[in-house]
C-alpha cells in the first residue's frame, strides 16, 4: 500500500509499505481521504516532536470504509472516520491507503456528509465544534456580546467563524493575513482585525473589555491578550499553540472580571462527545462555505503541502485524497 512514512531523523516521504506491517487491531479501514492539520505539518517536516514511535505512518485523521472487522459494532462497508487517539503519533495514521484501528476509535460518518467533506472538517472542524460546545456548557449566548476567533485563516478558525455566525454571534476574526478579509467575511466574520493587535508581548493583564466569547488556537501572547480584553464573566476556549505553548498572563482577568479559560482537548474525547459534535457539524455547517475554505491535494503532494502549512501559506483546510 502507499503511505506517507516518517523515519526517525528524516522528514516524511510517500513510499510503498507492505500491508503485513499494519498493526494488529480489530478493524481494517480502506482510507479514501485524510487531511493535513498543524500537528501533521510538524510531524511530516520533523519540525516538532509529534511522533513518539518510528517508523510512523502520518495523519491524525482518516475517513473511509470498513474492509474487515472482528468488532461486532462495525461491519464491512460501514462508512467511518477517526480523529485523534494517537493516530500519526503513537499509532499508524490516515495518510495511507489502509489503516487498522481499534473499534473504540471509530465514529460513524454522519448521514448527508460525504467522505471528502468529512475530511475537510477533520480534526480542525471537530475541535472547533468542541470549542463551541465548551462555550455553551458555561451558558454563553450571542446576547452576551461579540465573539473573537484567533488564527482565523486556519482550519479551526475558519470553521469556528462559521459555527459562531450561524448561532447568531457577531464574530471578530483575528488574522496575520488581513488581505483575506473578504474571504473571512464570506465565512461569517463581521469584522477582521490584524493579529498584531493581540500578539504583542508582555500584555497588560487588563485591557479595554470587548469580547464575551473567544475561540483561540494560537496560545502564547495572543491568548493572554484575548483574556485581558474579555468582558465580565467572558469565556475563552483554548485549543492550540500556533504562536507558542507559553501563557504570559496573570490571575488578574480571572479574579477581577471573572473570565473563564476552558481548555479544549480533542484526542481522547468520549464517544458521546464525538457523536454529538459530528452530528452538529453535519447539520450546522454551510457546506458551500466549507468548500470555499478547502483545497484537495494528492497523497504524493502531501509532503510539500505540509511545508506550506507551517509556512502560513495555506488558507482553511487541506484534504488529502488517498
Amino acid at each position: 500500500m502507499r503511505a506517507l512514512l516518517i523515519e526517525k531523523g528524516t522528514p516524511g516521504t510517500v513510499t510503498t509499505v507492505d500491508e503485513s506491517k499494519l498493526p494488529d487491531r480489530a478493524v481494517t479501514v480502506r482510507v479514501s481521504h485524510s487531511t493535513l492539520n498543524y500537528k501533521d505539518g510538524l510531524a511530516i517536516t520533523g519540525k516538532g516532536p509529534v511522533v513518539r514511535t518510528f517508523a510512523m505512518v502520518a495523519g491524525i485523521d482518516l475517513v473511509g470504509t470498513v474492509e474487515t472487522s472482528s468488532d461486532p459494532r462495525w461491519n464491512v462497508g460501514d462508512a467511518v472516520l477517526v480523529n485523534g487517539f494517537g493516530l500519526g503519533e503513537l499509532h499508524w495514521g490516515g495518510l495511507a491507503e489502509k489503516a487498522r484501528v481499534d473499534g473504540d476509535w471509530l465514529t460513524a460518518l454522519p448521514a448527508g456528509l460525504s467522505p471528502a467533506r468529512a475530511a475537510a472538517i477533520g480534526t480542525a472542524g471537530y475541535t472547533a465544534m468542541l470549542c463551541v460546545m465548551g462555550l455553551e456548557r458555561l451558558g454563553m449566548t450571542p446576547a452576551r456580546g461579540e465573539a473573537i476567533v484567533t488564527g482565523a485563516n486556519g482550519g479551526v478558525g475558519g470553521i469556528a467563524i462559521q459555527l459562531l455566525a450561524k448561532l447568531g454571534y457577531k464574530v471578530v476574526a483575528s488574522t496575520g493575513r488581513t488581505e483575506e478579509a473578504d474571504y473571512l467575511k464570506q465565512l461569517g466574520a463581521s469584522e477582521v482585525i490584524d493579529r498584531k493587535t493581540l500578539s504583542e508581548p508582555n500584555p497588560r493583564p487588563l485591557q479595554k473589555a470587548r469580547y464575551a466569547a473567544a475561540v483561540d488556537s494560537v496560545g502564547s501572547h495572543t491568548l493572554a491578550n484575548v483574556c485581558a480584553q474579555m468582558l465580565d464573566d467572558g469565556v475563552v476556549t483554548a485549543c492550540g499553540l500556533a504562536q507558542g505553548a507559553d501563557f504570559p498572563s496573570t490571575v488578574i482577568p480571572f479574579i477581577l472580571r471573572g473570565v473563564v479559560l476552558v481548555g479544549i482537548h480533542s484526542v481522547y474525547r468520549s464517544a458521546t462527545d464525538r457523536e454529538t459534535a459530528w452530528k452538529r457539524l453535519a447539520t450546522e455547517l454551510d457546506l458551500a462555505k466549507l468548500d470555499l475554505m478547502t483545497r484537495t491535494v494528492a497523497l504524493e503532494d502531501a509532503v510539500a503541502a505540509a511545508g506550506d502549512l507551517l509556512a502560513g501559506k495555506v488558507r482553511g483546510r487541506l484534504v488529502v485524497a488517498i
